[in-house]
């Protein structure tokens, strides 16, 4: 039977270790202290430490041996299943939290980001990516075939427990009191089947070509 600890270490080794750029439109114009759970190899906090100039950053893995690499780039690091851990900080003490490509994984997602919003310090940020249930490639298949087929990657990832829409996202970053901002997608490649079927569609099909959503939301 396969463990948690089994499923995660057949990943794909870029995917501990590949920075989330995409989510430079939102970062704030600076962050002194910055907290990443799901952090991988920490090489999105390495690239925003530079990017921000943050003076601290830390991180919460699940994976060991990704978690190995990241305690040598980072200020701090906790290897371990985030939802049964107390972080040791103290309330309104982060500047900036990100949840890219994890609360997905979560048994309780809402119970984590309520208590990740205590965290967040006033005029702080919480950034989240997470996928959209309502793609295409998993929409169609179901409808048509009757299919949801679990991989090892994508929105079907055997290791996501919770599925979200685009609104079902905002709601799960508001739970704890945040203010969402904005909300972006990723760029369709131009071009593309997904481009096409968008144009013609005058945009009004749009959500089912939208393979996450990168989400923004303020504390007071």
């Amino acid at each position: 039977m396969a463990t948690l600890h089994s499923l995660y270490s057949n990943k794909d080794d870029r995917y501990f270790s590949t920075p989330c750029s995409g989510i430079l439109p939102l970062l704030p114009q600076s962050a002194n202290r910055v907290l990443e759970i799901g952090c991988g190899e920490g090489t999105t906090l390495s690239w925003i430490q530079n990017t921000l100039h943050a003076s601290w950053v830390g991180g919460v893995e699940l994976n060991e041996e990704a978690a190995k690499a990241a305690a040598q780039k980072l200020d701090w690091l906790c290897q371990g299943d985030f939802e049964a851990m107390e972080l040791p900080f103290e309330e309104n003490s982060i500047d900036l939290v990100l949840c890219l490509d994890v609360l997905e994984h979560l048994v309780d997602p809402w119970s984590a980001i309520r208590k990740l919003t205590r965290l967040i310090s006033p005029g702080g940020s919480l950034i989240a990516s997470i996928p959209n249930i309502r793609h295409h490639s998993v929409t169609l298949p179901l409808i048509l075939r009757g299919e949801w087929k679990y991989g090892n990657k994508d929105i079907l990832d055997i290791t996501h427990l919770r599925f979200f829409t685009k609104q079902a996202s905002i709601e799960l970053v508001q739970i704890g009191g945040l203010r969402v901002n904005e909300v972006l997608t990723a760029k369709l490649a131009k071009g593309s089947k997904s481009w096409l079927a968008n144009l013609i569609s005058f945009g009004l099909l749009r959500q089912f070509f939208v393979f996450q959503y990168l989400i923004k939301a303020s504390k007071a």
